[in-house]
């Protein structure tokens, strides 16, 4: 834990209860002595913390209240990500209750709750007061994602039944997850297809059936799940990979500006306002859902293919909106 984390920590053990050995306060804090003597001097110093050694009950504790600065730690406080990330893994947490991690639940919801009290804000008020609304998840059977899970982690081999959307086809595959993605509110695992004989992306939320095997799962290095997984846009991977080039009216350039559309993207302001977007992909169609939904406020520049495709499929709209 850091040094503010500890500082937290000593107030809450001497808050609850009264009198603290140094023994106690080295095992919860697990540092050695020397830094537990200058943490102490630190409160002291900076916080105004009366903490005394009395020496009848061989143990820290706050001497009584006194004249003088009052004592006080500094506030807690989240940032915009942490916050998310916290209020997320509490609702992770429900989800995924019982599972793979049953066991583990209590404990680690337990941190949480702490780290949101050590905020001087009750947990309870910051989920009644900060919203994390998921838009688009799909329904995800309990039973996939603990199968999935654990071979992942576990480094074994899946059986799957999966259901492609794209194709409206389902196969039997074997395959050697390599890493969880959790991706616009959804699940996905990157794997190695034995079927195919290539790095494949699955949703959870189209498996149909998944059973673990006993056979230990063929290994991939990370960096290249990366290069071919996530060079594209969205959940497409492959080796093809074009630049898109977008330009934005001023209006939009607003939002669109401060966005994180790829972690490769380039972006500029012309002199008329407009943000010009260049993003990677290999695969169209999420990128085209993701122009699509600007309207007119966005204008494809290149490639001239994709240009096209989203040409015509406002034309296919505006001809189903006529009829």
């Amino acid at each position: 834990m850091d040094r503010t984390e500890r500082f937290y920590r000593i107030d809450r053990l001497l808050n609850e209860q009264k009198v603290v050995t140094r023994a106690q306060f080295l095992a919860a804090l697990e540092v050695s002595p020397a830094t537990f003597k200058r943490d102490l001097e630190y409160m002291r110093e900076r916080f105004n913390a009366p903490i005394v050694w009395n020496a009848e009950r061989g143990g820290y504790e706050f001497a009584a209240a006194r004249e003088g600065p009052k004592y006080a730690l500094p506030g807690l406080w989240f940032n915009p990500s942490e916050i998310h990330a916290l209020l997320t893994m509490n609702a992770m947490l429900d989800d995924l209750q019982p599972g793979l991690l049953a066991s583990h639940i209590a404990p680690l919801r337990a941190r949480l709750e702490m780290l949101l009290e050590e905020g001087r804000v009750g947990a309870s008020e910051v989920r009644k007061r900060v919203r994390v609304h998921r838009q688009a998840a799909r329904a995800l059977p309990a039973s996939v994602f603990e199968t999935v899970a654990a071979a992942t982690l576990r480094r074994r081999r899946l059986q799957l039944r999966y259901g492609a959307r794209s194709s409206g086809q389902t196969t039997e595959r074997t395959v050697s997850p390599q890493r969880l993605v959790f991706y616009r509110d959804n699940w996905y695992v990157d794997a190695y297809c034995h079927l195919r004989e290539d790095l494949r992306k699955f949703a959870l939320d189209a498996i149909q059936h998944a059973e673990l095997t006993d056979e230990k799962a063929k290994a991939v290095d990370l960096k290249t799940v990366e290069r071919e997984l996530d060079r594209g846009y969205g959940v497409f991977g492959g080796a093809d990979v074009q630049w898109a080039t977008l330009r934005f009216s001023p209006t939009r350039a607003r939002w669109v500006a401060h966005e994180r559309w790829h972690a490769e993207q380039r972006g500029t302001l012309d002199r008329e306002g407009r943000f010009v977007l260049e993003v990677p992909f290999t695969d169209p169609r999420e990128l085209m859902m993701d122009v699509l939904k600007y309207g007119a406020d966005v204008e494809v520049l290149g490639p001239a293919a994709l240009a096209a495709a989203v040409a015509d499929e406002v034309s296919r709209m505006a001809g189903r909106l006529r009829a």
